[in-house]
């Protein structure tokens, strides 16, 4: 019932500018564009309900290591 799942990590292949919203999509396994789209949706309302999020965890979610 329960399934193991890596640790999140940012993405090396599926990225577009920091790998955040692929390594997100990795680890909960579904498409990162669902990510995407829900920070650019945060970003409308002014940027930083979406921006904020975004740079948290690019700089606090490790990268992916070269395996």
């Amino acid at each position: 019932m329960t399934e193991a799942r890596g640790a999140l990590r940012r993405s090396r292949s599926n990225r577009v500018i920091g790998g955040v919203c692929g390594g997100l999509g990795e680890f909960f396994g579904i498409s990162a564009f669902w990510f995407r789209l829900l920070f650019v949706l945060l970003l409308l309302p002014g940027g930083l309900p979406g921006l904020v999020p975004y740079i948290v965890l690019w700089v606090i979610v490790p990268k992916e290591s070269r395996s």
